[in-house]
């Protein structure tokens, strides 16, 4: 329910009328004296409110109304809750520190200079002062003298075991090589008479074909150089224009069967079913030959030394350990690495 307020101003008006019917009807006495104490009253509550807190003469453009509607009072709003504090970031102490950083590699090791050389090397670009670029030149220092340290001792580790020393097996000095390499033309001369007493050469051709008109030439050298046998075989059932070869074969299905696309295609054949492929396309001399010798190695014709020899190498024990023949343990071991890896050497085979 709202509450109403009476207006003082009323209030004095009305008691001023009834002071002036007072001293017409002195009756009225009694009530004045009432009406003066209930004005007392009425201006003392007003006091307290707030409605009345300001005097008519400085709100006047109120105007003259001897009652007031008043505000409906406030609700109290619920408090709000404190926000929590921020969490503080964790200090991370020494010994946490050490435990979150486990692969860190130790600084001025290889894996240190290789992950920070660019960030010292940039860092002296940008900001090129003496102290930048000097803390870059001494770490570059520092991997030249180990890497000096590691050649010197690569070289005497090197020469000391043959299995590891490169001029065993093929020398460096000039006069070796030369004997080397004459040494291989020798040999390889021989391999290839004793593959041509083995097998001969199929030779799939078309007559429109240019390629095979210049290897014709070639294998006619090949024939005459070594004694292969050359079976020749048309395609097109035409022969060549330049004559060579001409007691040919026609072709019944062999060039599909063995998926013969390109002429002049090269097989290297041995009776009765044995056929290698060597070529489909026109060879020189000596890769003709290259090819034939590594054919007959791959198909056991051919020794792995001798072929080893024909490459200008000396035959050497070869690191080829069997799968599983090393274990995790052996691996982290370089002493018995070593071991296992020369009694792999001495028990294998060469190619």
């Amino acid at each position: 329910m709202q509450n109403i307020a009476i207006s003082p101003i009323f209030c004095t008006q009305w008691l001023l009328a009834l002071m002036d019917n007072a001293a017409m009807n002195r009756n009225c006495a009694l009530g004045l004296i009432m009406m003066t104490l209930l004005l007392q009253v009425v201006a003392a509550w007003g006091a307290d409110t707030d409605a009345l807190e300001v005097s008519y003469f400085s709100d006047k453009q109120r105007g003259w109304f001897w009652y007031e509607v008043q505000p409906e009072p406030m609700l109290k709003r619920n408090p709000e809750l404190p926000k929590p504090l921020p969490s503080l970031p964790v200090i991370a102490t020494e010994s946490s520190a050490k435990q979150k950083l486990p692969d860190e590699p130790e600084p001025l090791s290889s894996a240190w200079l290789r992950k920070n050389m660019e960030t010292y090397l940039n860092k002296a670009i940008d900001d090129p002062n003496h102290e930048n670029v000097a803390a870059f030149y001494y770490l570059q220092r520092v991997m030249m003298d180990k890497a000096e340290r590691f050649t010197n001792t690569a070289r005497y580790v090197v020469m000391s075991d043959p299995q590891l020393d490169e001029t065993v097996r093929r020398p460096v000095a000039t006069y070796a090589a030369n004997e080397a390499n004459h040494q291989a033309s020798i040999t390889a001369d021989q391999a290839l008479k004793d593959i041509a007493g083995l097998a001969g050469i199929l030779f799939f051709f078309r007559s429109d074909c240019p390629y095979c008109h210049v290897q014709a030439p070639i294998l006619s050298m090949l024939e005459k150089a070594y004694g292969f046998k050359i079976y020749p075989v048309s395609l097109d059932g035409q022969a060549m224009p330049n004559g060579l070869f001409g007691n040919f074969r026609l072709d019944h299905g062999q060039a599909a069967l063995l998926g013969v696309e390109q002429t002049p295609a090269l097989f290297l054949m041995k009776p009765p079913r044995q056929i290698v492929p060597i070529s489909q396309g026109a060879l020189s001399l000596e890769e003709l030959t290259s090819r034939i010798l590594l054919a007959a190695k791959e198909s056991g014709w051919l020794e792995g030394s001798r072929y080893l020899t024909i490459q200008g190498i000396r035959s050497t024990p070869m690191l080829l350990p069997t799968a599983g023949s090393i274990n995790s343990a052996t691996a982290q071991d370089p002493l018995a690495l070593i071991q296992a890896l020369q009694q792999s050497a001495t028990m294998g085979t060469t190619p």
